[in-house]
């Protein structure tokens, strides 16, 4: 538990540190890009996954499209959004439970990098906050929805809820499953302690407008946790088989 604290710690002392950077970001957001106000939280999220003896094999990484994308990822664990954040190579914003935004320093960087907060047991906020995911999307910023609801804490995979599937139906963007494996072990298998794993964030084949158009959501949400099923079952296969193969070699990813 030492550690843990330690690595807590750690991550802490880092948000703290980019207060300043956080109240120049403000200052000037109209000024900046995308890109450039991805950097700090992107950094941030590296070190602090590093600092835990994780490691992320990223696959897949040359087939992100150019421009908005809607990303769908299974959701095993706490450290998903590090994973993402920090080693899948595209600014993203997020789907968000409310309760995020509470958390000072971090909140603010969020809502630079165009993530949206929903209250799930608030209808009518809720459509609200799917729609500014919608005009994120229509104004170019790619957004990350983790359609399970809730963490896995393990390697299955639950049923994907199609109601935010509309993101990209609305916006007419397309839709890159991606499958996180791992993070579960780096904390929730652990009973809250932190531990080193060996993470693999996999990029599927990008789904366009046209392949989905007259689909409903929900056969959108079902083809899509199929994907990513699938990819985790294979790879737990060739874990289990001590080859892990995958489909592409891993790419370190710069920001």
């Amino acid at each position: 538990m030492i550690r843990t604290l330690a690595i807590y710690i750690y991550a802490g002392l880092l948000v703290l540190g980019t207060i300043f950077q956080l109240l120049r970001a403000k200052k000037l957001k109209k000024k900046l890009s995308h890109e450039q106000l991805f950097i700090q939280p992107s950094r941030v999220s590296r070190k602090v996954f590093e600092r835990t003896g994780s490691t992320v094999e990223v696959y897949g990484q040359e087939k992100l499209p150019e421009g908005a994308v809607l990303f769908v990822a299974n959701h095993q664990g706490l450290f998903d959004i590090l994973t993402i954040l920090g080693y899948l190579g595209k600014p993203v914003g997020f789907i968000a439970k409310k309760e995020i935004k509470r958390l000072p320093i971090i909140a603010p960087w969020m809502e630079l990098i165009r993530c949206v907060f929903i209250d799930r047991k608030d209808r009518r906020q809720s459509v609200r906050s799917i729609n500014q995911g919608i005009e994120n999307l229509r104004n170019g910023y790619s957004m990350v929805i983790f359609p399970e609801g809730t963490r896995s804490r393990g390697n299955q995979v639950y049923s994907f809820k199609s109601g935010s599937f509309r993101l990209a139906l609305k916006a007419k963007v397309p839709i890159v499953p991606i499958a996180i494996d791992g993070t579960y072990r780096m904390l929730e298998e652990q009973n809250g302690r932190v531990s080193p794993a060996r993470v693999s964030l996999t990029i599927k084949d990008p789904i366009h407008p046209e392949e989905y158009a007259g689909m409903k959501s929900t056969e959108i949400a079902k083809k899509v946790e199929q994907i990513i099923r699938k990819q985790i079952t294979q790879h737990q296969v060739q874990k289990e088989n001590h080859s892990v193969k995958p489909p592409h070699p891993p790419v370190n990813v710069q920001l």
